[in-house]
């Protein structure tokens, strides 16, 4: 019944069973290198849809609450109310002024021609240069000069006959909602359903045209939300991979990993919890629902039981951010990234098979999210007050 054998008399026992402290799925944890959040993979294309675009860019403003009935049968809340959070992203709409085709090889995708836009606006002309004032800002003028509708019907015509994918470059009006930032952001939106042709046709139409969100996303639907963390610099073991603190007395301080591996082999293991950067990490969040998408200038955030004509940006703005002027659209739960942040909105790829619940909002919290806000406009705060008009 004793240890018998060559195994059992090497291996060692620890004391306590306790699974590993940390995630090593996002493995290396530094800082990224891209501040914009990348789509590494596109939903797939189902050829027999009408053409349509499958993400937009968007940027964080704020959050806030709503009050909803809840239609979840076999669940404790059915028929209850809930209060749940909600994200505010503020998503002017964004303007078309490029046309790429791609075509399949062994390594994967492979980029054929680019197709431009006649003209591309003063704002969409400064993301091809890292310092606008010192530049001689010519870029694209030579392209102007010998723009032909010849050339770019050649290129378009290369684009169906070869290629398998067709994205169109679009950038966000970053002018519109009052950033310190000038430089819009660029990314490649791809065109989804139909053949090749058609696709080309779509993106042919959108040329230099402005594209609202309401025509790529629905109230209701599921979207992955990319994005980049919000930093919080250099951190210990503790705070970064939430190991368990020594005890009191320990000498040389005690938010530490007592031991970070064996005498051989003679290295520290990558799977060990060090200290070092937490946080502005690039995330994917899969299927967040989108409760509302707002009109700008409207007063939509009425609803049934509460018909107060107000906006979305509650008394004295969005803490760090200010009013939300544009289209927005309202997430049910939290994103990635500070105030701000820029955030790249794809169609799900994962759509889930659960049974759509209604939204039901009864009512959207727009008091001040400086202090404890009493009122939910400032006609409300002036009756109050008595002041006159």
């Amino acid at each position: 019944g004793g240890r018998s054998g060559p195994l059992q008399r090497t291996m060692s026992h620890r004391k306590f069973e306790a699974p590993r402290h940390g995630s090593l799925g996002f493995l290396p944890r530094k800082r990224t290198k891209k501040h914009r959040g990348k789509v590494r993979s596109f939903p797939n294309d189902d050829a027999s849809k009408e053409c349509h675009l499958t993400a937009f860019m968007g940027y964080k403003a704020g959050m806030t609450h709503v009050l909803r009935d809840v239609e979840r049968p076999g669940s404790k809340l059915h028929k209850k109310e809930a209060v749940e959070a909600v994200t505010i992203l503020e998503t002017p709409p964004m303007v078309v002024v490029g046309i790429v085709g791609y075509i399949e090889t062994p390594r994967g995708l492979r980029s054929l021609t680019t197709a431009w836009a006649q003209s591309l606006s003063k704002e969409a002309v400064r993301r091809f240069y890292k310092n606008w004032y010192r530049s001689k800002c010519k870029a694209f003028t030579k392209y102007q000069a010998n723009y032909s509708e010849d050339n770019l019907n050649k290129t378009l015509a290369r684009i169906a006959k070869y290629c398998s994918v067709v994205r169109v470059i679009a950038h966000t009006q970053i002018g519109l909602i009052k950033l310190r930032q000038k430089k819009p952001h660029f990314m490649e939106v791809q065109v989804n359903g139909g053949d090749v042709a058609a696709k080309v046709a779509f993106a042919k139409e959108l040329l230099e045209k402005t594209v609202p969100v309401r025509s790529v996303f629905a109230e209701g639907e599921k979207i992955d939300i990319l994005g980049v963390t919000k930093g919080h610099g250099y951190k210990g073991v503790v705070n970064r991979w939430g190991v368990t603190r020594l005890p009191r007395k320990t000498h040389r301080g005690l938010r530490k990993v007592a031991c970070i591996g064996s005498w051989h082999p003679a290295r520290v293991g990558f799977t060990v919890a060090r200290a070092g950067q937490r946080g502005y990490h690039h995330r994917t969040e899969l299927n967040k629902k989108i409760y509302r998408i707002g009109t700008k200038g409207a007063l939509d955030c009425k609803t049934e039981q509460d018909l107060t004509e107000k906006s979305i940006t509650p008394l004295g703005g969005f803490p760090h951010y200010g009013s939300v002027r544009e289209d927005w659209l309202m997430i049910k739960g939290g994103t990635v990234g500070v105030k701000k942040r820029v955030l790249t909105l794809t169609k799900a790829r994962f759509p889930t098979a659960k049974r759509q619940e209604p939204i039901n909002i009864k009512f959207i919290d727009t008091a001040p999210k400086f202090g404890h806000g009493r009122f939910q406009t400032k006609a409300e705060k002036d009756k109050h007050f008595g002041v006159k008009a």
